[in-house]
């Protein structure tokens, strides 16, 4: 076989490039065709989930003309894609199966990318009537498909990355007040003891430097001698053009053929690059010296205690995590290695790549740390849980006062509510998300008041245990309270914020008149009770007075009030408790009418679908799931248990504020009691409005209200059956107004199928005003 060699000359290889413009004009002439192509590939890859999810119901595949305005470029993700109301304007009309052609053209489909299946599972539970509502994932993203925000979030402070900007921020400033001025002055303190004791004079000049590190150690790099080598740019080595002779056969047949020679040539062609070694790493033998251990015995331990300090309260402050970062890597890596080999450097603005150290920071603070996640743990809730074990620790230790005072131990027992709650949350939604629709249903319908319930039941032993009416008081007014902020609150911030971010935002009306038309049954169905006592029940006045003499001046009497228990004995048992035995009955079973109705026959009022935007299923083995279904189910467990222990040293220690506080016991039964365990439910409906979906932050509070009323009430009234604590349920005249003017209003404002900050900003008013109502309203009866 012959081997031809070829030369180059300049007017070849003009040649070539003016043939390589032709073909690329050529094969690119049409652009609008290359789009069209991959427009209709890309449509004809959707494809949309029907067997898999049988919950979800029948659904039709979108013609391409129609899909092309949502689907505009190619991403292999998971889309679970939903019908709302109220966007007329670039409305899709579909075909309706039942009758409601007008409903479904004012509607439109909002696609929501998920990444996998059991993150669409999530979704389409948040969408189900009587599901909780959840927004965190339930399943690990990959780093690399995050922001570049996320990803410096989960940075281990090792990469010197290229930087814009001064490093002299309010947040590096502050990092001086809080940590540096102290941890620098510790390593100055030690500076002189290691020199004193002569061996350790090494370990003396790095506690000098370091306590120059951090004072300020934004802008520096703290590497290791001989590990990082010189950037430098390589280039190839020149290469050399030996001319050929001409008159040679070869040399002949490639200048007739240079014409038709092709550009890419089918085999590259060598270049060798010569790369420099790194330097051979020399083994550390510090471990062998005695100034080591004279360190160890030293400096190192009172260190130790300074960087974990540090660690922990930047840790507890959340937006300073950097620090604690900072503060780790030093103690564990830093000053265990040989003090020679500690080099700080001041880090180049014009460094155009990335190099690895071993510490680089440049910020102290980044708002954006109330992302972070630990195994998908909200870092509050995480910070949260240690409060929990101390809560226990001094609540049944100190039963004397003898430590902490009764109302501390209150505060710190309600506190250990949130984050209690939010793991029963998460459990919830991950064993929702990786089950079917019936195990999801079952582990809401048991899970998803445990909260309530066992505060509520606690409360009321603790009453019945104590011989007195006030904890009864307090638990219809917590009871009011939860409905009064899942009804108004809840919904009121969620439209102020979103409102502000997305000016004027759309929520399905049709999904939304469901849950008003409950609330309407259930706000009904509660204060039956309450109406039949006013109407049948006997007036009863504390005192009456009237002028001596007299007669014609009527009688004026204080604290009246309407009263079933001073009636006859038979009239009660005859009327009043069946009645409440029937409510307790009939509001179960329209909760159970309102499941049937939203989730099998009208299920198209949300109208779900999920589509695989590969042309396929999603692929159950690419996800990881931060909780497996029995590690969710251990957290539940165990959360519901000290759920009740904390529930128990609340009620236990309320006592004080009930006998001794200026403050009213309604408005502490409808603020602290009724809204600290919604703190979860209220940042995730915050959470889904700043998205822009409304739709499931008003289904956040109306879930909870609509459970409230036709779940948990029931429950307490089937407790009260077995085991009598004197539950009646007649509230007061405060609780029964507030109510029915809460729904009123909230109907009014759902009606439109539109929000913004103004409605919500007349909700939450109308929620002051009512808490203003508590707080100077006297103090009931029994209290």
């Amino acid at each position: 076989m012959s081997h031809r060699k070829s030369t180059l000359m300049p007017g070849d290889v003009e040649n070539l490039r003016r043939r390589s413009a032709a073909d690329s004009s050529e094969n690119f002439a049409d652009p609008e065709q290359h789009h069209r192509f991959s427009r209709q590939q890309l449509q004809t890859d959707r494809l949309s989930v029907g067997p898999q999810h049988p919950e979800l119901g029948a659904v039709e595949t979108p013609s391409p003309d129609a899909s092309a305005h949502h689907f505009c470029h190619y991403t292999p993700k998971c889309f679970l894609a939903v019908h709302r109301g109220g966007h007329s304007g670039s409305a899709r009309s579909t075909p309706s199966r039942y009758g409601e052609d007008g409903w479904h053209e004012a509607t439109t489909k909002t696609t929501i990318r998920v990444e996998n299946e059991v993150e669409a599972h999530r979704e389409a539970n948040n969408y189900k009537f009587g599901f909780r509502k959840w927004k965190g994932n339930v399943t690990e993203k990959p780093i690399e498909d995050r922001s570049e925000i996320i990803k410096e979030l989960y940075s281990d402070l090792s990469i010197v990355k290229p930087r814009e900007g001064s490093v002299v921020t309010f947040g590096n400033i502050i990092y001086v007040f809080l940590f540096g001025w102290w941890i620098s002055l510790i390593y100055f303190l030690i500076c002189p003891i290691m020199f004193l004791t002569i061996l350790g004079a090494p370990y003396g000049k790095l506690c000098w430097k370091m306590a120059l590190y951090f004072i300020w150690p934004f802008g520096k790099s703290l590497d290791k001698a001989g590990d990082v080598l010189k950037s430098s740019t390589l280039k190839p080595p020149k290469i050399e053009v030996i001319p050929e002779e001409g008159d040679t056969e070869d040399g002949k047949d490639l200048v007739r053929d240079k014409d038709s020679a092709p550009l890419l040539m089918s085999s590259p062609i060598p270049v060798d690059i010569p790369v420099p070694e790194p330097p051979a790493r020399k083994i550390s033998k510090h471990w062998c010296r005695i100034s080591t251990y004279v360190w160890l015995l030293l400096g190192y331990p009172v260190l130790a205690v300074v960087h974990c300090l540090a660690c922990v309260l930047s840790w507890l402050l959340v937006f300073t995590i950097p620090v604690a970062k900072m503060n780790a890597r030093t103690l564990t890596t830093v000053l265990l290695m040989a003090p020679e080999d500690i080099q700080i450097h001041r880090v180049e603005k014009t460094r155009a790549c990335e190099t690895r150290v071993i510490l680089c920071c440049y910020q102290a603070c980044n708002v954006y740390y109330y992302k972070y996640t630990v195994q998908g743990i909200n870092i509050f809730a995480l910070n949260l849980l240690p409060l929990v074990l101390i809560t226990l620790i001094i609540g049944y230790t100190d039963h004397e006062h003898n430590y902490f005072s009764a109302e501390t131990k209150f505060a710190t027992a309600i506190t250990s509510i949130i984050p209690l709650s939010y793991y029963i949350g998460m459990g919830i939604a991950s064993i929702s998300a990786q089950s079917n629709f019936a195990v999801g249903a079952v582990v809401n319908a048991t899970f998803g008041s445990i909260t309530e319930m066992t505060f509520y039941i606690t409360a009321l032993l603790q009453g019945h245990h104590a011989g007195t009416k006030c904890y009864e008081e307090i638990v219809k007014a917590a009871l009011t309270g939860t409905l009064l902020g899942c009804i108004l609150f809840i919904p009121g911030i969620c439209m102020i914020i979103g409102g502000i971010k997305h000016r004027e935002q759309r929520f399905n009306s049709r999904s939304a008149g469901v849950s008003s038309a409950l609330l309407f049954i259930s706000i009904g169905g509660v204060f039956a009770p309450t109406l039949f006592s006013k109407a049948f029940g006997n007036l009863v006045c504390e005192s009456c007075s009237n002028s001596p003499g007299n007669a014609s001046i009527s009688f004026i009497c204080k604290d009246c009030h309407y009263d079933t228990g001073q009636t006859e004995q038979q009239s009660i048992l005859s009327h009043t408790e069946p009645l409440v035995y029937t409510i307790s009955v009939l509001l179960p079973a329209a909760y159970l009418i309102g499941l049937i109705f939203t989730l099998k026959t009208h299920s198209h009022i949300y109208d779900i679908h999920i589509s695989d935007g590969q042309g396929g299923h999603a692929h159950a083995g690419h996800h990881v799931v931060h909780w497996s279904r029995w590690r969710a189910l251990a957290v539940l467990i165990v959360a519901t248990v000290l759920m009740a222990c904390c529930a128990d040293l609340s009620t236990e220690n309320i006592e004080p504020m009930l006998t001794h506080s200026s403050i009213s016991q309604y408005f502490i039964g409808v603020t602290v009691l009724a809204m600290v365990p919604e703190l979860p439910e209220i940042v995730n409906g915050i959470q889904f409005a700043l998205q822009n979906n409304i739709s499931l932050s008003l289904e956040v509070g109306s879930c909870i209200a609509v459970q409230v009323c036709m779940i948990q009430i029931p429950l307490l009234i089937l407790f009260n059956a077995f085991y009598d604590v004197g539950f009646v349920l007649v509230f007061s005249d405060i609780h029964l107004w507030a109510s029915i003017f809460s729904v009123i209003l909230v109907n009014y404002i759902f009606m439109d199928g539109k929000c913004d900050y103004f409605q919500g900003t007349a909700l939450v008013v109308v929620y002051l005003i009512l808490l203003a109502l508590y707080f100077f309203a006297p103090s009931p009866r029994s209290c």
